[in-house]
């Protein structure tokens, strides 16, 4: 069913399960309410899972339920592998920032309408600060289902999922396609800025995970 792969791979899947850590203290320039800076358990817990071949870009996809349709699927700019290299090295922060148009007043009494977080389609990248290129949200494809149907009884784990072809260009010139799954604490500081926080089953502290969608 999921499969270990080459020791090299093994070595990327344990540099990935080191990770699993939530941190209890929101960033301030989130914007949101200070209750919730210190009681993050008022966000909602979803499942996010990283999935992505080794040598092409990672995807994040978010569901309110594991057998659920993503609410938020997303193209990340970065590789499956330099993401892992982030990871291994520490605490990772993902922002992704896109521009809020002002859209001209129409429709009923008015009133603009208004496009969705979840709903914007490209946004800027950064990594720990850096600028790293343009990710994207994206419709579900079967690929997608595939990697989401095969881990759908994985709470927490990282693993390597047997490849189905799509049609596309060919899959082995990116390597093995590895997923990461876990449980995320999503945090809504308003209708422009939520936060994802990776939560730790163990309760521990150490190197955390977090993604930022902010519109600015």
């Amino acid at each position: 069913f999921l499969s270990r792969g080459r020791s090299g791979v093994s070595a990327l899947l344990r540099s990935l399960l080191s990770v699993f850590t939530f941190p209890t203290i929101l960033p301030r320039w989130l914007g949101v309410p200070n209750q919730l800076a210190v009681t993050p358990s008022l966000g909602r817990k979803v499942t996010g899972t990283l999935f992505g071949h080794r040598r092409g870009h990672v995807s994040f996809a978010v569901q309110y339920d594991p057998r659920s349709e993503p609410v938020l699927l997303a193209e990340l700019a970065v590789s499956t592998s330099a993401l892992v290299k982030e990871m291994s090295s520490g605490m990772v922060r993902i922002a992704l920032e896109c521009e809020k148009i002002h859209q001209p007043r129409g429709g009923v009494g008015g009133r603009a309408a208004a496009v969705r977080l979840f709903g914007e389609p490209t946004w800027t990248m950064y990594c720990n600060g850096r600028k790293c290129g343009y990710a994207a949200t994206r419709a579900c494809t079967e690929s997608d289902w595939h990697v989401l149907r095969t881990v759908q009884s994985v709470s927490v784990g990282a693993g390597v999922i047997p490849v189905v072809d799509d049609g596309g260009k060919s899959s082995a010139a990116e390597g093995e396609l590895l997923y990461m799954r876990a449980r995320f604490e999503r945090v809504v500081g308003s209708r422009d800025s939520e936060a994802f926080y990776m939560l730790n089953p163990d309760g521990n502290g150490g190197p955390e995970l977090s993604i930022f969608l902010l519109r600015v």
